[in-house]
């Protein structure tokens, strides 16, 4: 089954048994810079080196036609509406499609929608997983990536976005090896060259995007 980074990041994310997120604070972030990945690695964007007298790093459509998956497709739209950086875009596309991503997980027979209320009054939805199938196969080539150390560009796209928001080592531990090797390793292979370089410089700006947000996160609630 082909899924989205975005899809797959979600997850693992999410816990199979309750249906809710395992990490809050920067998952959005995290969501939007998957998309990002998504649309460079299927080379609908690109991202300009530093341009202009703030030295900005645009993220621009290639001008290659929308692609199928609508969820993608409304990123891209996003995308070309405005002159963004990375950092500008990761939190508002994930924001954004932070539903339609588990939307399209339950339509493929993955997740469930559960509706509730808290204390009989105040309504919860939450996500459990319907078929591990997909999730535990994508874990088990994730985990072979950290311990063999190579991957396919979209396992290392990914694995570098869990890197950029420190989870790795809690969302895909590896037996034998501490939450250190794991952090080491994955962070190894994201700054490997693992991709054409186009699409190794649109990654790297999103994992430094993803980085500066959650510092400025960070800071802020401090």
């Amino acid at each position: 089954m082909v899924t989205l980074l975005a899809e797959d990041l979600t997850l693992l994310l999410l816990d199979d048994d309750s249906g809710r997120f395992t990490t809050h604070s920067s998952r959005h972030a995290a969501l939007g810079g998957a998309l990002l990945a998504d649309l460079a690695l299927g080379g609908w964007v690109e991202i300009d080196g530093p341009t202009g007298a703030f030295r900005r790093e645009i993220v621009r459509p290639t001008g290659q036609p929308a692609p199928e998956h609508p969820v993608l497709a409304d990123a891209l739209t996003e995308v070309a509406a405005k002159d963004r950086t990375a950092k500008e875009l990761v939190t508002r596309l994930g924001r954004a499609a932070n539903e339609p991503l588990l939307q399209s997980l339950v339509d493929r027979g993955i997740l469930r929608r559960e509706r509730d209320k808290v204390l009989g009054l105040f309504p919860s939805t939450t996500w459990p997983t319907e078929d591990v199938t997909h999730e535990r196969e994508r874990r088990a080539t994730l985990t072979t990536a950290i311990e063999t150390g190579q991957g396919s560009e979209r396992d290392v796209a990914l694995l570098s976005i869990l890197s950029a928001i420190d989870v790795a080592h809690r969302v895909l531990p590896v037996e034998g090896l501490g939450a250190r090797e794991v952090r080491s390793r994955v962070k190894g292979m994201a700054e490997g060259d693992f991709a054409a370089k186009a699409v190794k410089y649109a990654v790297d700006s999103i994992d430094a995007a993803l980085t500066a947000v959650i510092v400025t996160s960070t800071t802020s609630s401090g």
